[in-house]
Order: C-alpha cells, then structure tokens, then sequence
C-alpha cells in the first residue's frame, strides 16, 4: 500500500530540487517554501525532532527571503 506521507516527502524533495534549478528568485522561493512544507509535513509524521526544527528554520527562511524580495507598493 502507498503511504502518502512518504509521497509527501518526496514531493517535497522534488520542490526543493526544481527551485535549485529555476533561476527566477522569487519562483525558487517558493518553491522552497512548498517543498520546506511537505518534508515539515513527512518529519512530523515520523517523529523526527531535530529534522521538524531543521525543516521549519528552512521554510521560515525561504518565506522571509521571498517576502523581503517581493516589491512593495
């Protein structure tokens, strides 16, 4: 059977993967964001304290980086 957390996690990798290749800063970030989520989502689900720390410092830091690049009107 498929565990759908797993295929969290790996979708989440897949994000993160395909930001470090688009160049278009405010994209990467979001895809950072996106993928951050998903391996926060996987993490949680297998119990994994130091991994959910590392993954939520490094979405809160992709979402700081996109909001502070975003222009402001």
């Amino acid at each position: 059977m498929l565990d759908v957390f797993k295929l969290i996690g790996a979708l989440g990798l897949v994000f993160i993967s395909f930001g470090i290749l688009i160049k278009e800063r405010s994209k990467q970030d979001l895809l950072y964001i996106l993928g951050g989520i998903c391996l926060e989502i996987y993490s949680v689900h297998i119990n994994d304290r130091i991994f959910m720390i590392l993954q939520l410092f490094f979405t809160l830091s992709a979402l700081y980086d996109f909001l502070k690049i975003r222009p402001r009107h």
